[in-house]
């Protein structure tokens, strides 16, 4: 009975052959890759899905204002407004470098 306990005790003491447990940790921040004249590092980003297309805005059309809900992090589930420049649909997610600074409306109302 002594030798059957030993051994219960190792195979719960040794994980799974090449895999790895993260217990207790939280899950780690989104990281988008930058390269700078061949040296690498890595800044946080953070997820936010494509809400609505407001409109065309910049001196040409050449952005597009949306509205954006954050996904994770401290802000998730905050909607901001921002400006986007090349193509975009509803249901996209974008990678935001921060949460805090919103865009100005537009001016619908010019005439």
């Amino acid at each position: 009975m002594v030798e059957k306990k030993a051994v219960a005790k190792e195979t719960e003491a040794a994980p799974a052959a090449g895999k790895k447990e993260a217990v207790g940790k939280p899950a780690a921040p989104v990281q988008a890759k930058e390269e700078v004249k061949g040296s690498v590092f890595f800044t946080l980003a953070v997820p936010a899905r494509v809400e609505e297309i407001v409109g065309r805005t910049g001196t040409r059309g050449e952005a597009i204002q949306i509205r954006c809900k954050v996904l994770e992090g401290r802000d998730s589930g905050k909607v901001l407004r921002r400006n986007v420049k090349g193509p975009v649909q509803i249901g996209d997610v974008l990678m935001l470098r921060e949460t805090e600074i919103e865009a100005r409306p537009l001016n619908q109302g010019r005439k």
